[in-house]
């Protein structure tokens, strides 16, 4: 909303510069996005009429001319414009004159002829106005005023950011009633002149869509002179809130929306037939709009129409058809109220919008049609002549505004400032606002302009606008605040990061709204849960596991040349289970390239399983985990497992499927897994126990089991028998071969012993490692390998 601070201050005038006005607007809520000067500062250019023009002597292009600028004698000027002849009348720029772009008005001599000033166009003060020549005034303009104050240029103009909800003050009046209040000035109401009848020319209005068009006036006016010019003042105020003068007719209409916040519109009443019509499309209709612009009517399109045609796209442009031309005579003004519902959403559907639908889609004030036809009449009656008919009007049921309560107690809550019933009520009550009160609570009845006043905090947030936002006091927040809890024997989530960075991984953060291909990938999941409104089409569903993310993390990487990746990330993954939404935390893990950074001392070896085997081992330690060999729809068949951990399947671990290598244009496969974060945070810590000093005893046993067999069966059953004096179980060989049956396997273990009191003796050693070659011999048919 933009606007001509002279205008504003003509219906209020608080005791406010132009920065504080501004200052004052935005605290208000309403945000002054721009606040700039109407023109560029010039000085000493004056109101000259030119008395006489002659032909220059040493040039074709140029004139010479005698300009009065209101002095004894007039003075002599050199001058090229095209339009420039006597009588006319311009702006003059008097010699030691600074005009925009720091050009200076001398003395001079032009081709031999002395030169005494410079007649001026509109690009030359800074004012465009598209004319190839003088800026030419109207022939009232005083000769010898200075420019700037004739013109008014000594103005500023306001550009409102408007939020949605104050539709209220894109207009002139609604400002200057938000202005009023926040001085405490008398509220603003625009006065309604009625105008008397001089015509008996009527036109008979039907409402055909009472719903959506609940209110509609008209009015003719007869005997109009289209070609009357538009008054300057007008024509300046229009400007300088960026509408551009278009017929003196048009710009009433335009000047009336500005002003009171009521669009209008002028049909040519020659080009109607019968009755006016406010009714919805019907199939197949067309209409060409002022834009030129020939549309498709729809069913859901409110149309003003005769008793043969559509006439106009009501709220938002009238048609070609019936708009009003040089030829025009008589005329048929419309205001209404049209149902915002109506109107939504039609400007973006056809691709272009208007200064009428941008109003009528936010909401107008639906008491204020009968007063904005009459203002309008007046101005056309003022400046183009004409008879006035009688208004035709049209009325259903319009909307109801109800009553809301405000308690002065949840007021004080809210802002945290006590304020006293009565001021609240004053300050309301300057807004327009009707109030009662009765103990506590104000009985509050927002009137037809506010649309945005529904409940009690629409009306606190009024009562913090007016008593000034900078002058609510600012306190600290009181509240009782005490330690959370922290079970000392939970892994805490930054320890477990902390763990993963100990490991060589760095943590990544990805979205949780994947690509559906990833979750049929790399989880299987042909029922994923669904965004109704996805950001992006590869960001349609919400992930059930992090390896999407990680894997897509790891190609980044690759993409720029980084050869070794280790990431991590903890995460909430989204699952269906029996028809509820269930979001578990994971930590999710990925390997790729050498084992370690190149270097001289160790030879280039790729990650493997085991590597990263033994970094999901560290996060759990002391506590022993176990690995099962299952398929994962992510990874390699036969490189794949299971993790679990106190009879708990706490995740997955494997590299990524050859298909998928492929798939996603990888060079190896990245080792990877994916665990419940619960559980691992769970997981006891370790605990410090003493040293001891004795030495441990180290046993090796190699057993010969069939090739089924898995190692993990054997390590559980081996430390099942929970023998005090053995503090580490652990395979350090595999052997298939000569010496061992075919369909079998040699496992060797290493076992040591070791007390914290004692020396063990041979007969304890022994007797040990016995009941652990029984155990397993009995349970899987192990045999001692010899």
């Amino acid at each position: 909303m933009k606007f001509s601070e002279q205008w504003l201050r003509t219906l209020v005038n608080p005791p406010l510069n132009s920065e504080e006005l501004a200052h004052q607007l935005t605290m208000a809520g309403l945000e002054v996005e721009e606040n700039q000067p109407a023109a560029p500062d010039f000085d000493k250019v004056v109101v000259a009429e030119v008395l006489s023009v002659t032909r220059h002597e040493n040039a074709d292009r140029l004139n010479v001319c005698q300009v009065n600028i209101g002095q004894v004698e007039p003075i002599q000027i050199v001058c090229g414009a095209p339009n420039v002849a006597p009588g006319v009348k311009v702006p003059c720029a008097l010699v030691g004159a600074n005009l925009p772009g720091d050009f200076k008005i001398k003395q001079a001599k032009v081709r031999g002829v002395e030169s005494f000033g410079m007649l001026c166009s509109g690009d030359e003060l800074g004012m465009p106005d598209g004319i190839d020549g003088l800026l030419l005034l109207p022939v009232d303009a005083p000769v010898g005023e200075d420019f700037r104050e004739y013109f008014g240029l000594n103005d500023r103009v306001f550009t409102l950011k408007l939020t949605p909800n104050r539709a209220d003050c894109l207009s002139l009046s609604g400002i200057a009633r938000e202005l009023a209040a926040l001085n405490e000035m008398t509220v603003p109401v625009p006065a309604r002149h009625d105008i008397a009848e001089s015509s008996a020319k009527q036109l008979e209005v039907v409402l055909d869509a009472p719903e959506a068009c609940p209110r509609y006036c008209g009015r003719v006016v007869s005997s109009v002179d289209f070609n009357a010019p538009t008054p300057l003042w007008m024509v300046r105020r229009l400007a300088r809130s960026g509408v551009r003068s278009i017929s003196a007719i048009v710009d009433v209409t335009n000047y009336v929306m500005l002003e009171l916040g009521q669009p209008m519109h002028a049909f040519d009443l020659a080009k109607i037939e019968g009755r006016v019509h406010a009714r919805l499309a019907r199939g197949g209709e067309q209409i060409t709009l002022l834009n030129d612009k020939t549309i498709a009517l729809e069913p859901d399109m409110l149309v003003i129409a005769d008793d043969a045609k559509p006439l106009a796209l009501a709220g938002i442009m009238g048609g070609g058809d019936s708009a009003i031309s040089a030829a025009t005579q008589d005329i048929f003004l419309e205001s209404a109220y049209f149902d915002p519902a109506v109107i939504h959403g039609k400007s973006r559907r056809l691709g272009f919008g208007s200064d009428s639908s941008y109003r009528f889609e936010r909401g107008v004030d639906f008491e204020l049609q009968r007063t904005a036809l009459e203002r309008a009449t007046e101005l056309i009656l003022d400046i183009c002549g004409g008879e006035s008919g009688a208004v035709s009007e049209a009325c259903a049921s319009l909307p109801v505004r109800h009553a809301v309560n405000l308690r002065v107690s949840r007021i004080a809550r809210v802002l945290g400032v006590s304020l006293e019933a009565g001021a609240i009520v004053a300050m309301l009550e300057r807004l327009g606002l009707r109030c009662s009160l009765a103990g506590d609570v104000i009985q509050v009845q927002p009137p037809s302009f506010r649309f945005d006043l529904v409940i009690e905090e629409d009306l606190i947030e009024e009562v913090a606008r007016l008593y000034g936002y900078d002058t609510v006091p600012v306190r600290p927040p009181l509240g009782q605040m005490s330690m959370l809890p922290q079970p000392t024997g939970a892994r805490a989530l930054p320890l477990i990061k902390q763990g993963m960075v100990g490991c060589g991984y760095q943590e990544v953060i990805n979205y949780a709204f994947v690509d559906e291909q990833w979750e049929m990938d790399l989880a299987g999941n042909t029922a994923p849960v669904k965004l109704i409104n996805p950001i992006a089409s590869q960001m349609g569903v919400m992930r059930s596991t992090l390896l999407g993310g990680l894997i897509a993390t790891l190609q980044h990487n690759l993409n720029r040349k980084h050869e070794r990746v280790r990431l991590f990330e903890v995460g909430r993954v989204f699952l269906r289970a029996d028809n509820q939404l269930e979001q578990p935390e994971r930590l999710a893990g990925l390997a790729y390239g050498p084992r370690v950074q190149e270097q001289w001392g160790a030879a280039a070896q790729a990650v493997d399983f085991f590597d990263v085997k033994a970094d999901v081992e560290a996060l759990f330690w002391p506590r022993p985990l176990r690995f099962e060999a299952a398929p994962h729809p992510a990874m390699h068949p036969g490189r794949s497992a299971k993790v679990w951990f106190d009879d708990k399947l706490v995740g997955w671990l494997g590299e990524l499927h050859p298909n998928w290598v492929q798939k996603y244009d990888l060079n190896r496969a990245p080792v990877m897994f994916e665990l419940e974060l619960g559980i691992l945070a769970a997981s006891e810590l370790p605990q410090a126990a003493p040293i001891s000093k004795f030495q441990a005893v180290r046993r090796d046993i190699a057993v010969v089991v069939d090739e089924h067999v898995s190692v993990q069966a054997l390590l559980d059953s081996l430390v099942s028998e929970k023998i005090s004096i053995i503090s580490e179980i652990a395979l350090f060989d595999v052997y298939r071969g000569k010496g061992v049956d075919a369909g079998c396997k040699s496992l060797a273990f290493r076992i040591l012993l070791q007390d914290a009191d004692k020396t063990l003796t041979d007969q304890e050693v022994d007797g040990a490692v016995a009941r652990l070659v029984a155990a397993v011999h009995e349970k899987h048919g192990a045999k001692l390998r010899m």
